[in-house]
């Protein structure tokens, strides 16, 4: 009866620590499964925020560039339109002034 209760006993213990792994397997695996899904989640969320920041970024130092070389090409195209504008009304004015000191000439002889 000793043996038989023994052996009893060592089963017990035995289906006990077999049950008791089974259960912390299970358990560790669930939180390894939610951890690594919150280490995935997160990860995702860090490269989107990431990236949204970088386009942001690019987007800006693109349209800066745009702005600035469209605002150089303005100041250029108005600057070439002032030295346009002084030239003919430099010669505008000449040739009024000539055509006035003919008739002056003109009209005095």
């Amino acid at each position: 009866d000793v043996v038989f209760t023994v052996e009893r006993a060592v089963v017990a213990a035995t289906v006990v620590v077999v049950v008791a792994d089974v259960v912390v397997d299970v358990v560790v695996g669930v939180v390894v499964l939610v951890v690594s899904e919150d280490v995935t989640v997160v990860a995702a969320t860090v490269g989107v925020v990431v990236a949204d920041v970088v386009v942001d970024v690019v987007l800006d130092v693109v349209v800066g560039v745009v702005v600035l070389v469209l605002s150089v090409d303005v100041a250029v195209v108005t600057a070439t339109v002032v030295v346009v504008a002084v030239v003919v009304v430099d010669v505008v004015v000449g040739v009024v002034a000539l055509v006035v000191s003919v008739d002056v000439a003109v009209v005095t002889a």
